[in-house]
């Protein structure tokens, strides 16, 4: 019989663009709970604004579910810190960071590199935080990244008239490679999924998605 460890399976309930709607929060911690997820990743657009901080991540943490989040173009990082530290330590901001969880390696960036109103960033800085996080769990065979804004050149980009994707994201994810890309923003590319080389890229959407790594 072999001694080798038997990886296990990590489920996530992964979801975007939440704009303050506490009602679709309180649905998705519902089917966080009902779907026994292991983890809940939210891809930035948490507010509307700035403002709607509230029971963001509450119902969440009422049902003992940990949470990654990252800011999008509607929050600052400073409130996705707020957001996440309210709920310490089951709840962390990874924007520019990396977490572990039963061998998978989780890293992100949120904001936009080309659309406000509150957390516009550059291409530069969008794959140096990438990267930051990246090195930090590259030795992990299974890897997700998490972005707020889809990257250039996609399926995604094509139901948006205005917003197009981020080379950053592109780069980083043809240079790290990683097994998954969650990401949002655009609303009406919900639940589409392709493929950049062997990386899935899914558009989480509001709704949530359900992943299984």
């Amino acid at each position: 019989m072999s001694g080798d460890k038997v990886a296990e399976s990590l489920k996530i309930l992964a979801a975007s663009d939440i704009h303050g709607d506490t009602n679709l929060v309180n649905s998705l911690a519902e089917k966080a709970e009902k779907e026994n997820v292991d983890l809940v990743v939210l891809c930035g657009d948490l507010t509307m604004g700035e403002f709607s901080t509230d029971n963001i991540i509450g119902p969440f943490a009422k049902r003992h579910k940990k949470v990654l989040l990252i800011p999008g173009n509607h929050e600052t990082v400073a409130t996705a810190d707020f957001l996440a530290e309210l709920y310490e330590p089951n709840t962390r901001n990874i924007h520019g960071y990396s977490v572990k969880y039963k061998d998978v390696g989780i890293f992100g960036a949120g904001g936009a590199t080309n659309v406000g109103p509150t957390m516009p960033i550059s291409e530069k800085e969008m794959y140096d935080l990438l990267k930051k996080g990246f090195d930090k769990i590259r030795y992990l065979k299974k890897k997700i990244m998490v972005t707020h804004i889809h990257p250039s050149e996609t399926k995604i980009e094509k139901f948006s008239d205005f917003v197009p994707g981020s080379d950053a994201v592109k780069k980083a994810v043809q240079t790290f490679k990683p097994d998954i890309l969650l990401c949002g923003h655009v609303h009406e590319a919900e639940g589409l999924e392709e493929k950049i080389g062997k990386t899935r890229v899914v558009n989480v959407g509001r709704k949530g998605k359900i992943i299984i790594i």
